[in-house]
C-alpha cells in the first residue's frame, strides 16, 4: 500500500515539475502553437467588420427588343470589371480586413418571369453601368429591391419547400466548357444563343415558384498563369524535374560516394551519377504524337490560359410553395439545360456532393434541413463558402454562360425593354432663361 501512494507522490510530483517548467518556458512555446488560431479569429473579426461596413446595390439587367449580337460583348464587360483588382498593403489586409472584389451575376425566375442581375458594391456601380451601356447602347441598367425578400427567411418551412445545389468542376480548372464559339450551325452559320433552353426552361414555373442561378465571380491576378501552365505541361506529359535542397543533394551525394568505395577499392571502374543528368529519349514532334482530338484539347488549353479569369462561386436554388413544388421543372429540367455547357473531351459542370441538398442513412430529416438551410442562407448573403470548392472561369466562359439574350431568344418569359430609348431631337430649340 506504501508503495502505491509513493508511485502517486512521485507522479504528482514529476507532473509539478512539468507544470513548473511550462510557467517559465511558456512565453517562448505557446505564442508559435496559438499563432495561427489567432490569426483565424483575428482575420474572420476584421472580415465580418470590412464586409459589414460596405454598402451593396443590386442592378437589374433588362435585354433590348431589338438586340442582334454573339456574348462576345459580355467578354469585355467582364474584362472591364477585372480593373477593380488591386495589391493590397499589409495594414489593408490584416488590419482594416480587405478582401477582393467580387460581382454576383444573377439570373432569377420569379413565378415564371426571367430577370438578370448584377450584384456589386455600391461604389462600383458607376464601373457596371458604364460597361454595359458602352456595350449595348439599347440596354436599361436600374436598381432594383433584392428577389430573395420575395420568400419567407426561414426555409424550408411548413408552406415552402427548397432544393439547391453548388456546381463544381468535373476536370481541372484550365479545361474550359463548350463556349458560345461552338453554339453555331454548320450549314447557316448562325449562332444558337447558349441561354435559349436556360431561359425557357426557368420560364416553365408558375405561381408561387423561383428558380434562381448565381455566379460570384472575382478577378483574379496574373499569377494564374503559372498554375494554368502546369496542366498544359501535365496534359503533354512533361515530367516537372523536382528541385533538391541543400541537404537532400549532399545526403545524394554521400550515398553516392559511399556506394561507389568498395569498387574503386578493389580497383573496378567507378561510375558517379553526381551531378549527372539522365538522357531525354528521342521522341516524335509533338504534331505526331497527338491524335486529333488531343489537339483540339490543346488548342482549347493554350487559348483559355490567355483569357481574364474569375474564381466562381456557381449556385442553384429552386423555391416553391409545397402545394406547387416541382422537382422534375426545378431540378431535373434545369440541371439539363446546364448540361448543354458540357464537353467531356473538355470540361463539364455538376452537382458538388457537398452541397447538394440531400441525406440518406441517419439523422436524415435533421441534417437535409440544416443542408437546405445553409444553402439559403449563402444564396442570399452571397457567400462564397466554401473556397475550397470555387473553380476558374475564363472571360469567354462566363460571357458564355451569363449574357444579354440575342432578340431571337423570343420567350415571354424574358423580360425585355419596354420601349427604344430615344435621343434628343439635334434642332430642338434652347430657352434662355435670365
Amino acid at each position: 500500500m506504501g508503495t502505491l501512494f509513493a508511485n502517486f507522490a512521485d507522479t504528482f510530483s514529476m507532473m509539478g515539475s512539468v507544470f513548473s517548467l511550462l510557467m517559465n518556458v511558456w512565453f517562448i512555446i505557446f505564442p508559435p502553437l496559438l499563432f495561427f488560431l489567432f490569426e483565424l479569429l483575428w482575420m474572420l473579426h476584421v472580415w465580418g467588420h470590412y464586409g459589414g461596413s460596405i454598402k451593396w446595390v443590386l442592378l437589374e439587367i433588362i435585354p433590348p427588343r431589338d438586340i442582334e449580337a454573339s456574348p462576345l460583348p459580355m467578354e469585355s464587360i467582364f474584362n472591364g470589371f477585372a480593373g477593380v483588382m488591386k495589391s493590397p498593403t499589409p495594414v489593408e489586409t490584416f488590419i482594416k480586413g480587405e478582401f477582393p472584389v467580387s460581382f454576383s451575376l444573377e439570373m432569377a425566375s420569379i413565378e415564371g418571369q426571367v430577370h438578370f442581375y448584377v450584384r456589386t458594391q455600391a461604389g462600383f456601380r458607376n464601373l457596371v453601368e458604364a460597361h454595359f451601356y458602352a456595350q449595348y447602347p439599347g440596354v436599361e441598367v436600374v436598381e432594383a429591391e433584392d428577389y430573395v425578400n420575395l420568400v419567407p427567411k426561414t426555409l424550408p418551412n411548413k408552406d415552402w419547400d427548397l432544393w439547391g445545389t453548388d456546381f463544381v468542376f468535373v476536370k481541372p480548372d484550365l479545361y474550359p466548357i463548350k463556349t458560345y464559339r461552338f453554339f453555331e450551325e454548320s450549314v447557316t452559320g448562325k449562332m444558337v444563343d447558349p441561354l435559349a433552353g436556360l431561359i425557357e426552361t426557368m420560364g416553365q414555373t408558375g405561381p408561387g415558384q423561383y428558380i434562381w442561378l448565381q455566379y460570384i465571380v472575382t478577378p483574379y491576378s496574373e499569377s494564374w498563369f503559372t498554375t494554368g501552365q502546369d496542366t498544359i505541361d501535365e496534359f503533354l506529359g512533361k515530367v516537372k524535374e523536382e528541385k533538391q535542397g541543400f541537404f537532400q543533394r549532399l545526403f545524394s551525394d554521400i550515398t553516392d560516394v559511399l556506394g561507389n568505395l568498395g569498387n574503386g577499392l578493389l580497383g573496378k571502374e567507378v561510375e558517379f551519377t553526381v551531378g549527372a543528368k539522365a538522357e531525354k529519349k528521342e521522341e516524335q514532334p509533338l504534331e505526331f504524337r497527338l491524335s486529333p482530338g488531343q489537339k483540339k484539347v490543346l488548342e482549347a488549353l493554350e487559348n483559355n490560359i490567355g483569357k481574364q479569369m474569375f474564381k466562381t462561386r456557381m449556385r442553384h436554388v429552386y423555391i416553391g410553395r409545397r402545394e406547387v413544388f416541382n422537382k422534375p421543372t426545378g431540378v431535373s429540367s434545369f440541371i439539363g439545360a446546364i448540361k448543354q455547357f458540357n464537353d467531356f473531351n473538355l470540361n463539364s459542370f455538376k452537382p458538388g456532393d457537398s452541397s447538394k441538398t440531400y441525406a440518406n442513412y441517419i439523422f436524415t430529416e435533421e441534417r437535409l434541413r440544416y443542408r437546405q438551410r445553409r444553402l439559403f442562407r449563402r444564396y442570399i448573403t452571397r457567400d462564397t463558402d466554401p473556397q475550397s470548392t470555387r473553380f476558374m472561369l475564363s472571360s469567354e466562359e462566363l460571357a458564355t454562360v451569363f449574357h444579354i439574350p440575342d432578340m431571337a431568344v423570343t420567350a415571354p418569359a424574358l423580360t425585355r425593354v419596354a420601349a427604344k430609348r430615344g435621343g434628343a431631337p439635334s434642332n430642338l430649340p434652347l430657352l434662355d432663361i435670365e
